[in-house]
């Protein structure tokens, strides 16, 4: 072994012991001819002094011949650090190695950036050097949480029964959701693969060849816009059981989820989590993964303004379809009219056309709207609100998923701005019961909401009469605003799975496959698929996805360390079949 010893493990029990170490260089700092050397590794990090008359050749070497990031191997004898020379910040603090032997593995140029956990360079640059920026602390504990996850999730699964199978990652493109990534074949010409959005088809053919219970940690690609929360290829947690319904998949996730949260963290979960309708999420939040731990729920103030003059406000109100809705946001009418405008503009790129905003005062409300609201109004806007002098009403008329969708954003952009979002608390949730179908009015038909697999609550009679009130046997898991992942219980017979295909318009030869294992007495079956790296960031701590992936994709869908995607050479397209036409 190069080493005796890790950095990070060195303490006074330690004193008195010869020990080699390997690692990084930190930092360097000359002290009237005495060199200290912070020495990193994946462990952590140590201090190592050369002192001249204990060892003049490495004191030497690391006097005129070391810089931050040589990879460097050293032996020395540890030491208990003088009093008062302790630095409490690292866990190795309390001591020493007083070196006596300085080996340069391989020298360094000088990074673009400083490795420190406090890092102000551009992502860009980050990502351009990602070696480098996983050699902060902070990126190193990201993607060993992520390692604990999964750890601990095949820890859980294999202990319930459940099979680890890995399906193919090169399978037929089936569109619906997000754009599949297509791969071309060179053995069939003019034909594809598709790298898989999920495992959905394999894992329900393995139901019907029943292993009634399956995970895997699977990878996935979509071909989608990318945000904090969205990567072009991710890993999800998914896994099927047979012959189960709804709560079963429920609680055999919410045991998972406290067992993770106790081991990684030490937080202990209350079980079972709190359910939620989707029309009651809608209804109260505005959005289908609401975060629960604060209040403003929106409220239709409809009745506050029944006899309102006000245009906006009268037409909404005199339209079935439309919902005059607010919330109230505690203290935050000392709010200045620039950080107003913002709101009013927030609400305007989302689709409102404006917003109603009104500050309580002890005489009544300063707004723009002031000279066309009652005093009534103000009283009975009061009432529904829960607000007094000093808070802030907003308000948005419009159609009512707009009003919803609008206002239920502006209600997470000035908790997180006001800070009303209570550190430190984890507050999970099941939305069920979700519609089965949406309606495209780009592609004029209905369109699946989770996916063409997922079973109805109704009849085959009422898809057809009425697809857009049929519920789903659907449920996502929400933990603090963020969809951690969904699942449902799986259509298994075949003429309830056409009559869905039929009703999405969508070819039954696509699934032909599907329909043909479904004459072979398939179970009812059902399933999750979770995030992984969504959980690993809540439990981390981090606000995307993309610090807890090792080489993640920028914005653009590029990677600037390799400088993916790139063209190819001319023969390998022609050996595919491909040509390119230049937009």
């Amino acid at each position: 072994m190069m080493r005796s010893h890790v950095a990070g493990e060195l303490r006074t029990s330690h004193a008195g012991t010869e020990v080699t170490l390997a690692g990084w260089v930190h930092h360097v700092r000359d002290h009237k001819g005495v060199v200290f050397v912070d020495l990193r590794d994946a462990s952590g990090t140590v201090q190592v002094v050369f002192h001249p008359e204990e060892a003049p050749e490495a004191s030497d070497v690391a006097h005129r011949g070391l810089d931050r990031e040589y990879c460097v191997r050293i032996t020395g004898t540890v030491f208990k650090r003088k009093p008062g020379t302790e630095n409490p910040k690292l866990a190795t603090g309390d001591v020493e190695v007083h070196a006596t032997r300085l080996e340069v593995l391989s020298q360094s140029a000088t990074p673009p950036f400083v490795i420190e956990d406090d890092l102000e360079a551009d992502e860009t640059t980050r990502l351009r050097y990602r070696y480098l920026d996983l050699r902060r602390g902070v990126m190193q504990q990201g993607l060993r949480l992520r390692h604990s996850v999964t750890r601990g999730i095949r820890t859980f699964l294999d202990a319930r029964g459940f099979v680890e199978i890995q399906t193919p990652t090169l399978t037929r493109s089936t569109p619906e959701g997000a754009r599949d990534f297509l791969v071309p074949s060179r053995l069939q010409p003019g034909s594809f693969y598709a790298l898989p959005q999920s495992p959905q088809l394999f894992k329900q053919l393995l139901m019907v060849s029943g292993f009634e219970r399956y995970y895997q940690i699977a990878p996935c690609w979509r071909d989608e816009d990318l945000r904090a929360d969205r990567q072009l290829e991710f890993a999800q947690l998914d896994l099927e059981m047979s012959f189960i319904d709804e709560a079963d998949v429920q609680a055999l996730t919410e045991q998972l989820m406290a067992e993770l949260w106790r081991d990684v963290l030490g937080v202990d979960l209350k079980v079972p989590f709190p359910r939620m309708t989707y029309d009651e999420c809608m209804a109260r939040f505005g959005t289908d993964k609401p975060d629960v731990r604060y209040d403003m729920e929106l409220t239709d103030v409809a009745a506050a303004f029944a006899d309102t003059k006000l245009g906006i406000f009268r037409r909404v109100i005199d339209d079935e379809n439309g919902s005059l809705l607010g919330i109230g946001v505690p203290r935050a009418g000392e709010m200045n009219h620039n950080e107003l405008r913002r709101l009013e503009q927030l609400a305007m790129e989302r689709g409102a056309k404006g917003l109603a905003w009104f500050r309580l005062t002890a005489d009544g409300i300063d707004s723009p709207l002031a000279r066309h609201v009652t005093e009534k109004e103000v009283t009975a806007l009061r009432s529904a609100l829960g607000v007094s002098p000093g808070d802030l009403a907003l308000v948005v008329a419009d159609q009512t998923p707009v009003a919803r969708a609008v206002l239920g954003a502006l209600r997470v952009h000035v908790a997180e701005e006001r800070g009303l979002v209570p550190e430190g608390a984890w507050r999970f949730l099941w939305m069920t019961d979700p519609p089965l179908f949406e309606w495209d009015p780009d592609e004029t038909r209905w369109v699946s909401v989770h996916h063409p697999f997922t079973s109805p609550q109704a009849s085959v009679e009422q898809m057809t009469d009425d697809p857009g009130a049929v519920k789903a046997r659907a449920y996502d898991l929400v933990l603090n605003g963020v969809e951690l992942g969904g699942g449902s219980i799986r259509i298994h017979r075949r003429d309830v799975q056409e009559r869905v295909l039929e009703a999405l318009k969508r070819d039954p030869s696509e699934f032909d496959f599907l329909l043909e294992a479904f004459s072979y007495g398939p179970p009812p079956h059902g399933g999750i698929a979770l995030g992984i790296e969504r959980i690993a960031m809540l439990v981390a701590g981090r606000d995307s996805i993309r610090e807890m992936i090792a080489f993640p994709k920028i914005q653009s869908g590029g990677d600037p360390l390799t400088g993916a995607p790139a063209p190819v050479e001319d023969k390998q397209l022609r050996e595919l079949g491909i040509k390119v036409v230049e937009p």
